[in-house]
């Protein structure tokens, strides 16, 4: 399973968890089941999120593969130069 880590400012939607463990093959997978397993986070994600997969941030990495022991950081979407 990822560990997935939650900003801040996500937390609440997840009834204050920092850190969530969640079975996926890749980054599309990984939100669909966040936001089933969340449904507060399902506006966030809708949004917009930013995920970091062991370092490398992703804006549309739909595809990229998790590995089971994947450390994930999901961020509100970052914007600007």
């Amino acid at each position: 399973m990822a560990k997935v880590v939650l900003w801040g400012s996500l937390r609440p939607h997840t009834g204050g968890k920092a850190e969530v463990e969640i079975e996926a093959r890749n980054v599309q997978e990984l939100l669909a089941r966040l936001g089933d397993s969340y449904p507060g986070l399902q506006s966030q994600i809708k949004r917009g999120v930013s995920v970091s997969i062991d370092g490398l941030i992703y804006r549309e990495g739909w595809l990229q593969p998790l590995k089971p022991d994947s450390e994930v950081f999901l961020l509100p979407r970052m914007t600007g130069g």
